[in-house]
């Protein structure tokens, strides 16, 4: 997904935006629909979204509203370095076109993709069974491991729908400023941590 299309899930205000499938106007919160192949997400009004609600094998997937917050999740940092993800932030989520884990972390340039071992994926899946619920394609694994020093006392795990991630991605990028991102990137991810923490509900 290139910048400006994740510039589109940045914004707060959607006036103007329109339906990709109908061309109706919508609303600032709306659906957002998965295109699988490409791997693409696309704006939906509600009647749009709802014919592709649970369909399997179609060319859409309809992402999810729900934020689940992961209490007494279980990685151990060895599992965590053996993904060798260069930063302490990224999401997970399961690829119907590649059929692997797939995780995704933001950088001054954007998304960057790095693919998971399954064995290190169905470790971390055995220690929180919850994981099995994730629905591929349009939900993922939120990691969040900055900690103190970029102001987060604890580490947060987040099951989220996919255009949520994608939007954090966006901020990083639409706000990164010299070497080590800057105060306001840093406060951005903070707000936007705090927010999704009071969406969330607690997972089962």
């Amino acid at each position: 997904m290139g910048f400006a299309a994740l510039q589109r899930f940045v914004r707060r205000d959607a006036a103007g935006e329109r339906c990709d499938l109908c061309g109706v106007g919508l609303a600032g919160q709306h659906d957002h629909l998965f295109e699988v192949a490409n791997r693409k997400l696309v704006c939906a009004c509600q009647a749009c979204a709802i014919l592709f609600s649970g369909g399997v094998g179609q060319r859409y997937k309809r992402v999810p509203r729900r934020v689940r917050a992961l209490s007494g999740f279980c990685m151990e940092d060895p599992q965590w370095e053996s993904l060798r993800i260069p930063i302490n932030m990224a999401f997970i989520f399961r690829g119907t076109t590649s059929g692997s884990m797939i995780a995704i972390y933001p950088s001054p340039a954007g998304p960057t993709e790095s693919l998971l071992p399954d064995e290190i994926w169905g470790e971390i899946v055995m220690a929180n069974p919850v994981l099995a619920s994730m629905e591929t394609d349009v939900e993922a694994l939120l990691v969040n491991r900055l900690g103190p020093i970029h102001g987060f006392s604890e580490q947060q795990y987040f099951l989220l729908p996919i255009d949520e991630c994608f939007k954090l991605v966006g901020l990083v990028r639409a706000n990164w400023q010299g070497f080590s991102g800057g105060e306001k990137m840093w406060q951005t991810l903070r707000d936007q941590f705090a927010d999704l923490q009071a969406r969330a509900v607690l997972a089962k």
